[in-house]
């Protein structure tokens, strides 16, 4: 299991943007960088940091992903025929970890990452405890019996923060989620705008 070492905060303070769309976040007040030179860090960016910072983003909105896993979604996108950005979405909000968090069972990524390492999810019947478990349309996720009145899960039900993508179908009563078709870009309902083909612009060249 991989660890994030540097508060989760941090990450949007240094993208200057509300990657999760979360009303705590410090950029909401603060819309500069961490740090005592935070603001002065406010440079033009070359082609490469403009890459740099879109893969930085991308890979931090699903949460505790290591640059090796990352980098391995992105050869497999690319491999994959049709577009490579597109790919790449549509392989990332296959992830178990990102179906659990759309479905708004939790209410953070980084929760729905623990909430399955703990047990708590069962797909197509059989107990899965691996976050990065990839679904297919028509696979079923369901939060296990003993886990459905968690705090957790039922104030990220409840909560407005968030709506659930078409793309999904969720059952909050049976606490169950399929997914019925992998997304394009256009259809995940990211806070922020994402730029994929400049993702794939930094690793062709790296």
């Amino acid at each position: 299991m991989s660890k994030r070492i540097s508060a989760k905060y941090k990450i949007d303070r240094r993208m200057g943007e509300n990657i999760w769309g979360r009303p705590k976040s410090p950029v909401n007040r603060r819309d500069y960088g961490p740090g005592q030179h935070g603001q002065n860090r406010r440079g033009k960016l070359s082609d490469f940091g403009l890459q740099l910072r879109a893969k930085q983003k991308l890979k931090g909105h699903y949460g505790n992903i290591t640059e090796k896993q990352f980098r391995g979604i992105y050869a497999e996108a690319s491999r994959l025929k049709g577009d490579t950005s597109e790919n790449l979405v549509g392989l990332l909000e296959q992830r178990l970890d990102a179906i659990i968090y759309r479905a708004k069972f939790v209410p953070t990524v980084f929760a729905a990452r623990q909430f399955v390492n703990h047990g708590h999810v069962m797909v197509n019947g059989r107990r899965c405890n691996i976050p990065s478990a990839r679904l297919k349309p028509g696979d079923v996720v369901q939060v296990r019996d003993k886990s459905r009145n968690i705090a957790l899960v039922l104030e990220a039900i409840q909560s407005p923060e968030r709506d659930t993508p078409d793309y999904l179908d969720v059952d909050h009563n049976k606490m169950t989620a399929s997914i019925t078709r992998v997304p394009q870009l256009a259809d995940v309902p990211y806070p922020v705008q994402m730029e994929p083909n400049l993702v794939v612009e930094y690793y062709s060249r790296n």
